[in-house]
């Protein structure tokens, strides 16, 4: 087994195709194919089976493609390393990115590195914070910004803000006031919140007070875009800090309320998996993300505290 067969292998998985793998491999449908044999051979096991709308991937085959990624990032970061010994940064490099971060950093990260740094091919990954956690773990994303996450031993995570938790919806739900509201209060009140396990986790790390909200909740969302929809439409109240809805705040159409008896926070962490080599690419990302988050605080943008 070799890079070029890893490569072509990942193609044909990609593509459920051999004439459409070759096509992007810049080689013969018949060379494909005689690579993909000679690894059957190889390795003993069947790896795909033929069906006359493509090819479908075998339970080894899924086992291969997950090794073959891996195996392929791996030489295109070493590749990449080796080569930036001058002072140009660049490269591939992909960033999994929360939805209220991206909400305040997006656009700065994209100005910033189309300016900045002409040779870095990046791409960035919006999801929920448990889902950026998850992506770091499969080496979709090669940094990931996430709140509130668990321990593990795989990944190294530097704390970079803590910012307080409100109780944002509509007047109409949460009162006009701006007075605080307690814990108990908003525990009376229709609320919606991320799915139950990892998602929720992101926005508050205390089992015991998230067990009395779920309490009463009639749905539990994993999508951000139905949960602003289902505040704009007075459906409910939530928690959030106010960088998640800011512009509604701006408008009007949301009010916000800080929340007390207890008070409650969550923290971003930046994290890198622990077995991937350090790149002058990675280093650079991640100063300047930390930099952009640092500029949002500081020009009283973004409501937190910085823990850089």
């Amino acid at each position: 087994m070799d890079i070029r067969q890893l490569k072509y292998y990942s193609a044909i998985f990609e593509h459920k195709n051999l004439s459409h793998a070759a096509i992007a491999c810049s080689v013969a449908q018949s060379a494909i194919s005689h690579h993909l044999s000679n690894l059957e051979n190889e390795l003993g096991v069947q790896l795909f089976t033929r069906k006359p709308r493509g090819m479908e991937p075998t339970a080894a085959g899924i086992k291969l493609y997950e090794h073959a990624r891996l195996i392929l990032k791996a030489v295109k970061l070493a590749e990449q390393d080796i080569r930036q010994e001058s002072e140009i940064v660049g490269g591939d490099i992909a960033i999994g990115i929360p939805f209220s971060v991206m909400n305040t950093i997006g656009l700065p990260l994209m100005q910033s590195v189309l300016k900045d740094f002409p040779d870095v091919k990046l791409s960035i990954v919006e999801s929920l914070s448990a889902s950026t956690f998850t992506n770091l773990l499969s080496s979709d994303v090669d940094i990931s910004l996430f709140y509130n996450p668990q321990k593990d031993d795989r990944v190294t995570m530097r704390p970079v803000l803590e910012e307080d938790l409100m109780c944002v919806g509509k007047a109409s739900i949460i009162g006009t006031s701006d007075d605080p509201i307690t814990y108990d209060e908003l525990s009376l009140l229709p609320t919606l919140l991320l799915r139950e396990g990892v998602s929720t986790r992101a926005v508050i790390d205390r089992p015991g007070l998230l067990s009395k909200l779920e309490a009463g909740i009639p749905l539990q969302l994993n999508s951000v875009n139905g949960m602003v929809t289902g505040l704009l439409a007075g459906l409910a109240c939530t928690l959030a800090p106010r960088v998640f809805v800011a512009q509604h705040l701006e408008s009007g159409a949301l009010h916000s309320r800080p929340i007390i008896s207890p008070a409650l926070t969550r923290k971003l962490y930046i994290g890198q998996l622990k077995d991937r080599p350090a790149t002058r690419l990675a280093e650079a990302m991640v100063q300047l993300l930390l930099d952009l988050i640092a500029i949002e605080v500081q020009q009283n943008n973004w409501e937190a505290r910085l823990a850089i």
